[in-house]
């Protein structure tokens, strides 16, 4: 042993001089993450008959948490085995609800059971050399790292990058040493509402695991006040101490043994939004950081969770409550029950809003819970695996009830004398813990003023403008109230299924085979295209709007079905007969259609399409130009792939506006831009940009020719594709930088070359991905454009990301965020941090000293 773990090792002596050294292997990773990877305590402890006599002597009450750690030790990780089945039996059968009511005879023959269980599955007997334990603890540590929880939890994260885990050692202490011992978990802020007061709990008699995991329900912290001052008021003063120096929100992990406090761990903690705004907006009040380093502290997906729905007047549903756990989530969830992640996962896969309901949730469950729109357990507290996980989600989660009790064999749950099944509808209030039956309306949430003045600060530095993409007045006015500084993209051929009259035209046009039948179906759509096109402007009064000419194949505006079906529903919307029909249909059929006959192909097929779209928008931006409202319309042609094909398309939208403001005896200023979504387009974009007058990227097009993968299709590949890590991400969610990203710069610095004042932007789905942002940011665009309830989160994403230190930056807060991890106790093979704070509370914790003596 060396002296460095003997001084900072608590050694157990046995009779007759022997030894024994409690100790636990921990995964370190290279990015902050919650216990996905196993974990293996109290490798020392051999599982013989003297060890548990040893304890029996000294302290029974430790004696029982340390032999079942003994026999499980990470079996349901490492060895596939079910750990807690025997031990939840012996419980049964002696009428008992707590471990520690278990005596040691009883221990005994628990760990008998085990030994047997482990011969069973393995073929060898449970090893009792403690270095062979040891090395096969570590050794499992190292194999968690490709365990399916683990993957699972990297995937949903993206965590992507990393080669495996290194595996701590560490010394143990022991907080169920009886009632003078005991352990516990807490945020230095409400991890909730970001209210600056400690938030934890605390078990007498306890180890760390046994408040994590749910396995009891844990008293609050205060309690820890009364039964044990000293060392309580030792943590108060740590706390402080670890939150002045790291500038962040801790999550601290601490046992008392006999009376002396040790701080176990800490790390960046998780919060939800509404919490993270708070503390941000807080800490620079307090003068602990600047409103930069609180812009980078908010995640957008905290900013996300402000826009989650709530329920509307609790009050009208009191009685229709019928159980009350913790509040270890906000926000609200309505959903039908299942009860395990697997069904979780599929019937979320299929569109149906779920409420997993379990015991009580482990690793093995992130998926599941990642699928479920809310979450309810039956035991556990406030820092328990279930509500920890759902807080950094933003999920609503609520822990603890106990008054409900779940039997997953037979798929139902018991909440007094009702029998709820697999299926029926929960409603969930995570900032109550009110469990209510049936299904609830929700009602969009409300903003803070905290957030208010923290996108006051986003205003200061966000180097991108924040537009919507809006295909309705309703989602203009949204977008708007969210912040959007104009429309980005709206969408035309959206507008056509708003009623059956619009659609009733379209298919009219569709079916039309002279430019006379088109011209008749498309006066019809006219009045609809300039009565939504004045919502628009009226709506943006002041601001920009984007509006994409007809871009979908025209297949897509019929009728759903077989070739009978579709001919018999349009015999009724056309003048034509079944056989002119048939005869149309086919001529429309495409094997590739998404590469076929639309975007900016239509209006050159079909130039009074383009022509009566174009009326529609200047008639529409006069009359409102007119009853005073400002008008700002931006005509966007899509999937241009050569400059004649803009030209020819910029020429008939000339020739109606010239018309229009003749007519109209006045002008407005408008643009023409157009979509680049074809990888020509991108490479010829000095061409496209002497006709252009702004590009915006169609990322989801360019994304698919470019890697020539089919959306539609990618699916049936695609997980092969993450799980082998020939993809690191799916590119149609996560903007491909190395390729796609590369033909993006490419048009924007050629484009601007061109025409200097080139208005470059984004308004694809990735315009509403963070890291994807950060790529447009250092790439020089001007704006991206995103969904209305997104464009807040955006505007902060835009802020963070400032020139191109921002990702950088982002992921040294991570390598901070893992020194506050590895300095704790004593960890065989550890590094010291670098810097000179830093190393001088790691020594105090090194040393095994109260770091409250660090000034």
């Amino acid at each position: 042993m060396s002296p460095s773990l003997a001084a900072a090792s608590l050694l157990f002596h046995q009779p007759g001089g022997h030894s024994r050294v409690a100790v636990a292997c921990w995964p370190s990773v290279g990015a902050p993450s919650p216990p996905a990877a196993t974990r293996l305590e109290e490798r020392g402890s051999a599982a013989s008959r003297p060890w548990v006599q040893l304890f029996s002597v000294a302290w029974p009450a430790m004696s029982r948490g340390a032999v079942e750690r003994t026999v499980n030790w990470g079996h349901d990780a490492s060895r596939g085995l079910a750990p807690d089945e025997k031990l939840e039996a012996m419980k049964v059968s002696k009428g008992l609800q707590n471990d520690t009511e278990l005596d040691v005879k009883d221990l005994e023959e628990l760990v008998a059971q085990y030994k047997n269980v482990y011969i069973a599955a393995k073929g060898e007997k449970f090893p009792s050399d403690p270095k062979k334990q040891l090395l096969l603890a570590i050794l499992a540590v190292f194999d968690s790292w490709d365990s399916a929880r683990a993957k699972k939890y990297r995937s949903i994260n993206r965590i992507t990058g990393l080669k495996g885990t290194a595996v701590n050692v560490q010394c143990m202490v022991f907080g169920n040493m009886g009632n003078t011992s005991g352990t516990g978990v807490l945020f230095t802020r409400n991890p909730s509402t970001g209210e600056k007061k400690l938030y934890g709990e605390f078990l007498i008699n306890a180890q760390g695991e046994d408040v994590v995991a749910g396995i009891r329900t844990p008293q609050e912290l205060d309690a820890m006040k009364e039964c044990m001052p000293e060392p309580y008021a030792e943590l108060v003063k740590n706390c402080e101490i670890l939150e002045t120096h790291y500038k962040e929100m801790m999550d601290i992990e601490f046992t008392v043994q006999e009376n002396r406090l040790w701080m176990l761990q800490c790390r960046t903690g998780k919060r939800t939004g509404k919490g993270a705004i708070k503390i941000a907006v807080d800490m620079v009040n307090e003068g602990l950081i600047d409103r930069r380093s609180a812009i980078k502290m908010v995640e957008p997906r905290h900013l996300d969770q402000l826009l989650h729905p709530q329920f509307e007047d609790p009050s009208l549903y009191q009685d229709k409550v019928i159980g009350t756990g913790l509040p270890a989530s906000p926000g609200a969830a309505v959903g039908q029950i299942v009860f395990t992640a697997a069904d979780a996962e599929t019937w979320h896969s299929q569109g149906i809003s779920v409420i997993l309901v379990r015991t009580e949730t482990s690793p093995e469950d992130v998926g599941g819970m990642h699928a479920a729109a809310g979450i309810l357990t039956a035991r556990g507290g406030m820092t328990s695996h279930a509500a920890v996980v759902a807080r950094g989600w933003g999920k609503c989660c609520v822990a603890g009830c106990s008054s409900i009790h779940v039997n997953d064999a037979e798929k139902v749950v018991v909440v007094g004398d009702r029998v709820l099944c697999e299926g029926d509808w929960l409603s969930l209030n995570g900032s109550t813990g009110e469990v209510i039956l049936g299904k609830l309306p929700l009602t969009p949430p409300s903003l803070s003023a905290d957030l208010e003045i923290f996108m006051s600060w986003v205003d200061e530095v966000k180097q991108l403008k924040v537009m919507v993409n809006a295909d309705t007045p309703a989602d203009a006015l949204i977008g708007r109230k969210n912040g959007a500084q104009g429309i980005g993209l709206c969408r035309t051929e959206h507008m056509f299924f708003s009623s059956d009259e619009r659609i009733k035209a379209m298919r009219q046009m569709i079916m039309a085979d002279t430019t006379e039948k088109r011209q008749e179906a498309l006066e019809l759509l006219l009045p609809y295209q300039r009565l939504d096109f004045e919502g628009m402007f009226r709506a943006m009064d002041g601001l920009p709007v984007t509006i994409r000419l007809l871009d979908p194949p025209l297949h897509e505006f019929l009728p759903e079905g077989n070739i009978e079906d579709i001919v018999h529903k349009l015999s009724f919307h056309t003048t034509s007969t079944q056989e002119e029909i048939l005869a149309r249909i086919e001529k429309l059929s495409e094997v590739n259609p998404m590469l076929g006959f639309r975007g900016c192909r239509l209006g050159i097929s079909y130039p009074e399409l383009t022509a009566m779209q174009a009326r529609a928008i200047f008639e529409a931006a006069i009359a409102m130009n007119e009853q005073g409202f400002q008008v700002f319309p931006e005509v966007m042609v899509p999937l241009v792939g050569t400059p004649q094909e803009l030209g020819q398309q910029v020429s008939v939208i000339r020739q109606v506006a010239d018309t229009v403001f003749a007519r109209a005896e006045t002008t407005i200023s408008y643009k023409i831009g157009s979509m680049i979504e074809v990888p020509r387009a991108a490479l010829i974009a000095d061409e496209i940009a002497e006709l252009a007058e702004f590009f915006s990227f169609g990322t989801n097009d360019l994304t698919q020719m470019t890697f020539g993968y089919s959306r539609d299709d990618v699916s049936k590949f695609l997980p092969t594709y993450l799980s082998q890590g020939i993809l690191q991400h799916d590119p149609f969610e996560v903007f491909d930088q190395k390729g796609v990203g590369e033909l993006v710069k490419i048009a924007t610095e050629r484009g601007r070359r061109a025409r200097p004042n080139l208005e470059v932007g984004i308004c694809g789905e990735h315009g509403g991905e963070a890291s994807s942002v950060a790529f447009f940011t250092k790439a020089g665009l001007d704006y991206v454009s995103c969904s209305p309830f997104s464009s807040r989160i955006i505007e902060a994403i835009a802020k963070a990301y400032i020139k191109a230190e921002a990702y950088d930056a982002y992921l040294a807060r991570g390598d901070q965020i893992m020194i506050a991890h590895n300095i704790i106790g004593f960890i065989t093979g550890g590094d010291l941090p670098a810097e000179a704070e830093d190393k001088a509370v790691a020594a105090d914790l090194w040393n095994n000293q109260p770091v409250a003596s660090h000034e």
